[in-house]
C-alpha cells in the first residue's frame, strides 16, 4: 500500500474540493487524473468538485503560493473561484502568509489577490481580475437552446438567460455548446432574473458537472448581467446559487471583486 498522505476537505458555497497541502513539491508532482478521480468520488472516495494541489509557485508569478487545480474528471483547469477562497483560508489559518495582509495566489488563469474583511473564518473578497467579453454563441439542454454570452474571467464561461431554472432541465450531462467558440469545452451557467442587481443561476462546469456553486461562474454572469441592464460600474450585485450567495462588483478599473464564505470542513490522511 502507498504511503498516507494529509488532506483538507473545504468548500465555498457547497463547491467543494480535496486540498493537497504540497508545500516544497515532492509529495504530489504525480497528481494522475486516475488519482484526482479517486480522490473526488463521493463514494468510494473523500468526494469533491475538484482538488486543489497547495504548492509553492516559481519565481516571477508574483506569489509566493500556487494552485494547482484539477477539475473532477482529472482535466486540468485554469483555477476555480470559489477554490481560490478556500486555499487562502488554508493558508491564513496555518499561518503560512501574513495574518491581516492581503493573499496574492497564482494559477493558471493569472493572480488573483483575497484580502479578509474581518477575522479569519468570515467573508473572503477576491480580486478576480479583468473580464474578457467576447462574441456570442448558444447552448442548449435536449430541444431547448438560449442565446449566450461568452465572458472569459481565466476560463471559459456561456451565461444564457431563462425564464425558469427548470428551462435547463437536467445539467448532470454537459449541456451541448457550439465547439469552434469553445475548443476546449465550456462552463454554462442559466440564469433568472429575481430583483433589480440579484439573480439566480444554475451551472455546469466542465469536467466536474452540474455543481452546487461557481465563482468564476458567479463573475461572468455578474458581467453578463451588467451589461444587460447597462448598470454603472462599482454596483453590487446578488448571485443565489444553490450551494449559497455570493456578492460581486464590476469596478471602474476593470476588476470583478468576488466576496464569499469558505469553509475548512475536516482533515486527515488518505492512500487513495
Amino acid at each position: 500500500m502507498p504511503d498516507p498522505y494529509p488532506f483538507l476537505k473545504g468548500h465555498g458555497t457547497e463547491n467543494d474540493f480535496v486540498l493537497l497541502p504540497d508545500r516544497d513539491g515532492t509529495v504530489h508532482g504525480d497528481l494522475s487524473p486516475e488519482r484526482v478521480r479517486a480522490l473526488c468520488d463521493r463514494r468510494a472516495g473523500i468526494g469533491a468538485d475538484g482538488v486543489i494541489r497547495v504548492v509553492r509557485a516559481e519565481p516571477g508569478l508574483g506569489a509566493e503560493w500556487f494552485m494547482d487545480y484539477r477539475n473532477a474528471d482529472g482535466s486540468v483547469s485554469e483555477m476555480c473561484g470559489n477554490g481560490v477562497r478556500v486555499l487562502a483560508l488554508h493558508l491564513l489559518r496555518e499561518g503560512l502568509v501574513e495574518p491581516g495582509a492581503p493573499v496574492p495566489i497564482a494559477t493558471r488563469g493569472g493572480l488573483k489577490v483575497v484580502t479578509a474583511a474581518g477575522p479569519v473564518g468570515g467573508d473572503l473578497t477576491v480580486d478576480m481580475g479583468a473580464p474578457q467579453v467576447l462574441d456570442t454563441s448558444t447552448v442548449a439542454v435536449g430541444e431547448r437552446e438560449w442565446k449566450a454570452l461568452h465572458v472569459d474571467m481565466g476560463n471559459p464561461h456561456a451565461v444564457a438567460f431563462v425564464d425558469s431554472l427548470d428551462d435547463a432541465g437536467p445539467l448532470i450531462d454537459a449541456p451541448q455548446h457550439d465547439e469552434a467558440t469553445y475548443p476546449d469545452g465550456v462552463n454554462v451557467e442559466f440564469v433568472r432574473r429575481v430583483g433589480p442587481r440579484h439573480v439566480s443561476m444554475r451551472v455546469h462546469e466542465r469536467g466536474s458537472g452540474e455543481t452546487r456553486s461557481c465563482g468564476t461562474g458567479a463573475c461572468a454572469v455578474l458581467v453578463a448581467t451588467a451589461l444587460a441592464d447597462d448598470a454603472p460600474r462599482d454596483v453590487d450585485y446578488r448571485v443565489d446559487l444553490p450551494g449559497g450567495t455570493l456578492s460581486l462588483r464590476w469596478t471602474t478599473d476593470d476588476r470583478v471583486l468576488m466576496t464569499g464564505p469558505a469553509v475548512i470542513v475536516a482533515r486527515g490522511t488518505t492512500d487513495l
